[in-house]
C-alpha cells in the first residue's frame, strides 16, 4: 500500500440525467462531496466517475449524477458541509502543539470472484493489525484512481482485476499522530470501485513489510467472521448493498456502527492511513 498522496485540487462537479453540469464546487479539507452538493440543493443519485484533472494534472474531478433535492438548501446546517473531526481520548498533545491539516486520496475496490470477495488484513505497521478491509491504497502522483486500485489489489493479493465503476466515495476525519510522530487533522477521501477477477489464485501478499499482513478469498456469509474496523463495516455495507448481495449480507456488514464491532472499544485505522488512530 502506497502513502502517497494527491496533491491537486479536489474538484466536485454535479450532472442531471441528461449529463448537463449544474453544480461544480471544491472539495476544502474535512468536506464531505454529497453534503456539499446538499447545501447547494442537489441529492446525489450515484457516483459517475473520478478522473484526473484535465487541468490539474496533480487533481482529480469526481462527478456525481444529482437531481434537485427536496430540502431546502438554507435548511440544511453549514456545518455538515465538514466531516467531523473528532479527538483520540488517548492523544496526548503538547501545548500550543498545532495539528497539520493532510488531506489523502486512496482508492479500493470491492473485488469478485467465483471465489468470493477479496479481503485483506492490516499488518502491526498500522493501528489496525489484524483488522480486515478492502484492498486499495493511496494514488501515486498523478496515477489515475482505477490504475492505484489495480497495482494496489496486485500488491497485496497477487490478484489481476478487471475495474469497474465507482460505487461511493467515502470521507472521514480525526486528529491523530502520522507514523512520524507528527500531529495531524487527517481528512481521508476513499473512493471504492466495484472490480471483478476472472481467474482467481490463492492470495499472495507482495509487498512484504508493508501494512497488508494477509489476504483471502471469503463468501459474503463468512464475512461476520471477520473482525473489522468500523469505517470498513459501514462503507462494506454500502457497497455491498450496491454490488446486489440482498439478503445475503452478513451480521457483521449490516450491524449499526454503534452496537457492534471488534474496535467498539480501540482505535483502528484504515489501511491506507499508517499508524494514525481514527475513532
Amino acid at each position: 500500500m502506497t502513502s502517497g498522496s494527491v496533491s491537486g485540487a479536489l474538484i466536485v462537479v454535479g450532472v442531471d440525467a441528461e449529463g448537463t453540469e449544474v453544480a461544480r464546487l471544491a472539495l476544502g479539507h474535512g468536506h464531505d462531496p454529497t453534503t456539499m452538493l446538499a447545501l447547494h440543493g442537489w441529492q446525489v443519485r450515484r457516483v459517475r466517475d473520478v478522473v484526473k484533472d484535465p487541468v490539474d494534472e496533480h487533481g482529480l474531478k469526481m462527478t456525481f449524477v444529482v437531481q434537485p433535492s427536496l430540502a431546502q438548501p438554507q435548511e440544511i446546517p453549514a456545518l455538515t458541509s465538514q466531516v467531523e473531526s473528532p479527538l483520540d481520548a488517548d492523544l496526548v498533545t503538547v501545548d500550543g502543539e498545532v495539528a497539520l491539516r493532510h488531506q489523502r486520496v486512496a482508492a479500493y475496490a470491492l473485488v469478485t470472484s467465483s471465489r468470493g470477495f477479496l479481503m485483506t488484513q492490516f499488518s502491526g505497521r498500522t493501528g489496525a493489525e489484524g483488522l480486515w478491509g478492502l484492498p486499495g491504497g493511496g494514488l501515486d502522483d498523478k496515477e489515475a484512481p482505477e490504475r492505484a486500485v489495480v497495482r494496489e489489489v496486485w500488491e497485496e493479493s497477487g490478484q489481476l482485476v478487471e475495474v469497474g465503476g465507482p460505487l461511493l466515495i467515502h470521507t472521514s476525519r480525526w486528529v491523530g499522530r502520522a507514523p512520524t510522530g507528527r500531529l495531524e487533522d487527517f481528512h481521508a477521501v476513499r473512493v471504492v470501485y466495484g472490480a471483478a477477477c476472472p481467474e482467481p489464485t490463492e492470495p499472495v501478499v507482495h509487498d512484504v513489510g508493508g501494512t497488508t499482513a494477509a489476504a483471502a478469498w471469503l463468501p459474503l456469509a463468512d464475512l461476520d467472521l471477520l473482525a473489522l474496523t468500523s469505517s470498513w463495516r459501514s462503507i462494506l455495507r454500502d457497497v455491498v448493498h450496491m454490488a446486489g448481495g440482498g439478503s445475503d449480507v452478513s451480521a457483521v456488514v449490516t450491524a449499526p456502527d454503534q452496537t457492534y464491532g471488534p474496535d467498539q472499544h480501540h482505535h483502528g485505522t484504515d489501511a491506507d492511513d499508517g499508524a494514525r488512530s481514527q475513532p
